[in-house]
């Protein structure tokens, strides 16, 4: 290599630094995120492409998104780089004495890829960035709907609590009679015909007018019988109903969000491979595709494992041996992906024959048995391994073809 480029990012600007092949820096600055700054670090990346013939090795740490702008403009400029966690960084970088500053960081970075075997960044693909953009929106309105669940549970606890013993309170009726009857004296002020009639166009479900008279029934005996904490005019029930609405819109957008990450990846060939596995619904498969990206990126089955975080981790020194343990240094949602996943296909056996699941059950039964959960991402190890094969390969799942391979 000629000439190196490093750059400690923060937010907004970047310190940048030049060292020459003679490991000697020729230039220390700082460039901000903008476009005029950008042009000019493309006229500078062009002067070293120019001087020695090829282009320099450019090297920075992932810093979230504030690394983004910096990737974006080299993306678009065709220049490789290598985006280096920060962990694996810190462990390169490390020094008996250090002083931590923008500046060193720059220093160390550079002088350290003389020394290390970084790889490039794998450039990715659109329909990954996307698939994760829309993963990760999926995610942030299922944890906001679980604290908005939690905060109208805590104020039907004073105002009607046996709604909730009704009703699923999964379900959209649910939420329709909360938004409609937040207390038992607003029940009471309505006849059993109303109340039929209002329970059976609150939900999608084709259920018969007896069904709906029932729960009508039950909605009557449980107002009669509350003793509720709050008043009828307190705020407090038009919170709870204000919640309702906002979980049924919530829920509405999770549809939405399934629905279009579907739609992108219906030609892709790395869904129709994950549907093919028993027990892999759209929904699982297009969440491990967002999380997940491009297995063709990793380079075997061991580099997928670290990537989730269920590789093992040992410790032994002298006569101290801890028992192993996975690391858990990956990425963790697509680790409770992957292990409801199993779940899911344990509970599918009698459906249809999984090769996984036949993994699962001979851990269980062999004497010295393993534990439920260990067993479970023993299952994930084995499912990544054949999933990994089965993407490199473009095959869809076949039982014996998979047991094969695994």
């Amino acid at each position: 290599m000629k000439h190196v480029v490093a750059f400690d990012v923060s937010k907004g600007k970047s310190t940048m630094v030049i060292y020459n092949q003679y490991q000697q820096c020729d230039f220390e600055g700082e460039i901000l995120h903008n476009r005029p700054s950008f042009e000019k670090l493309h006229e500078t990346l062009q002067n070293l492409i120019s001087q020695d013939g090829q282009g320099p090795e450019i090297v920075f740490e992932a810093t979230g998104v504030y690394s983004k702008g910096l990737e974006k403009f080299l993306q678009d400029h065709s220049y490789g780089y290598c985006c280096v966690n920060p962990l694996e960084a810190k462990t390169q970088m490390a020094k008996m004495r250090r002083q931590k500053t923008d500046k060193s960081d720059a220093h160390e970075l550079a002088k350290t890829h003389f020394k290390e075997d970084r790889r490039k960044t794998h450039l990715p693909d659109d329909y990954f960035d996307q698939m994760r953009a829309l993963t990760r929106y999926y995610n942030e309105v299922d944890t906001e709907i679980n604290h908005i669940f939690n905060r109208m549970h805590a104020i039907l606890q004073l105002s009607f609590p046996e709604l909730e013993g009704l009703f699923s309170t999964n379900s959209s009726l649910f939420l329709n009679i909360v938004q409609d009857y937040p207390h038992p004296e607003e029940v009471l002020a309505c006849s059993k015909t109303i109340l039929r009639n209002r329970i059976k166009a609150s939900t999608c479900k084709n259920i018969s007018l007896k069904q709906a008279e029932e729960k009508s029934l039950a909605m009557l005996e449980a107002a009669n019988n509350s003793y509720p904490a709050i008043s009828r005019r307190d705020v407090r029930c038009e919170q709870v109903k204000d919640y309702a609405t906002r979980i049924a819109e919530l829920k509405e957008k999770k549809k939405r969000l399934v629905k279009q990450m579907i739609e992108l990846s219906a030609g892709r060939k790395e869904y129709q491979i994950l549907v093919s596995f028993p027990g892999i619904g759209e929904l699982t498969a297009v969440r491990i595709i967002g999380e997940l990206g491009d297995i063709r990126r990793f380079q075997n089955n061991k580099q997928l494992n670290a990537y989730v975080g269920i590789d093992l981790m040992r410790y032994q020194s002298g006569t101290i041996h801890y028992k192993d343990k996975i690391n858990k240094r990956g990425n963790k949602n697509l680790r409770k992906i992957l292990y409801f996943m199993v779940q899911t296909m344990i509970t599918w056996r009698k459906k249809k024959k999984n090769h996984i699941v036949d993994y699962y059950d001979k851990l269980k039964t062999q004497p010295q048995r393993k534990p439920h959960k260990v067993a479970s991402i023993a299952c994930v190890n084995k499912f990544l391994k054949v999933a990994f094969h089965l993407i490199q390969h473009d095959l869809t799942y076949d039982y014996e073809t998979a047991s094969t391979c695994s």
